[in-house]
């Protein structure tokens, strides 16, 4: 950048295009700044930061607005990003608490809350782990022959569902329950047990298979659903009141709604080395993406589990506004998963 006062100028092009969205020109840059300045060096900044590629005349006449460029410069080197108050970093973490011991609850309540704070649609997803195991299973007794399977991996993630059964769930049976689970499924990869693994280790049981082939087939589900990565996208629709993104709106609706392609885009991210960053117009390898910005943050807990989190809008949002509330959701967050709820300070 040349001097202050270019940038001076750049900040003010930036901030009044994100805030109205229309072309500003040298007249009213004049009366914006706080010190006189004539139209004719107004008029000699901004040709000068155009050639430099921050600034766009849409028309011959018209006034300027910010290039993708000028967006990452904006945001690296001009904003003055907003304070959270103590409210809201209190109310954050209350929101984020209630579901702070289960990862995948968590993410999902992390993404909603993202989508809410700044009108961009918000993800997450967890990366498939191969490693991850069986740790426990428990049996829950729900009335009227129902019982509710809850299954728990070394990894932190936590499947259940209600199963009907025809026989009396008392302690023998569920002795003989605990039992047959400890000894074939806990301590066993998830991507190890399917249907087949389940007829292997049914006959060890006897005549009590037939009382527990609800149970076992429910557990065999709930294994193979958590032995895969999750992907959930969230505000989808707040993108086409995003006037900036125009017809690109639908073509990134598709994206978001390609689940294959966005995770492999997702997948990526995490195998990197990176922890957070933010992407930016061309800066995204995915031509969907090319005119959006993107928030986005890796996290690492349970052992081996890695997953996801972050934001997808147009260009022209709030930066000040909306990066500071990222950065603070994604803290807690991560704080979160790490420490499974204690209060965020």
């Amino acid at each position: 950048m040349a001097g202050e006062r270019t940038a001076a100028i750049l900040g003010l092009v930036v901030d009044y295009y994100i805030k109205t969205g229309e072309p500003l020109g040298s007249k009213t840059l004049c009366e914006m700044l706080p010190y006189s300045i004539s139209s004719a060096t107004i008029r000699n900044e901004m040709a000068l930061l155009t050639s430099m590629g921050y600034l766009e005349q849409r028309h011959t006449s018209g006034g300027r607005v910010p290039s993708k460029a000028a967006y990452r410069y904006y945001v690296d080197n001009l904003m003055q990003a907003d304070k959270l108050s103590d409210y809201e970093k209190q109310r954050i973490a209350e929101i984020l608490s209630t579901n702070a011991s289960d990862p995948e609850r968590l993410l999902t309540d992390a993404a909603k809350l993202l989508s809410d704070v700044t009108g961009c649609a918000a993800f997450y997803s967890t990366v498939k782990d191969p490693y991850d195991c069986v740790q426990g299973v428990e049996l829950i007794p729900a009335g009227g022959g129902k019982v509710m399977l809850v299954m728990l991996t070394l990894g932190g993630k936590i499947k259940s569902s209600v199963c009907t059964l025809s026989c009396k769930v008392d302690d023998e049976f569920k002795k003989a329950f605990y039992s047959f689970t400890n000894e074939f499924f806990v301590g066993t990869p998830l991507d190890e047990i399917d249907l087949s693994f389940v007829q292997t280790a049914a006959p060890s049981l006897g005549l009590r298979v037939f009382d527990m082939l609800p149970l076992l087939s429910t557990l065999c589900s709930l294994c193979q659903e958590a032995a895969s990565g999750s992907l959930m996208v969230h505000g989808e629709t707040k993108l086409l009141s995003q006037t900036e993104l125009g017809s690109n709106a639908y073509s990134l609706l598709l994206l978001l709604s390609d689940k294959d392609k966005l995770e492999n885009l997702l997948t990526s991210f995490a195998k990197s080395n990176l922890r957070q960053t933010l992407v930016l117009g061309d800066e995204n390898p995915v031509y969907e993406l090319k005119n959006t910005s993107m928030a986005i943050a890796r996290f690492d807990y349970n052992n081996s589990q890695v997953a996801t989190l972050g934001i997808i809008g147009s260009l022209r949002v709030d930066y000040k506004t909306i990066l500071p509330r990222v950065d603070y959701i994604i803290k807690v967050t991560k704080t979160y998963l790490r420490e499974g709820g204690i209060k965020y300070e």
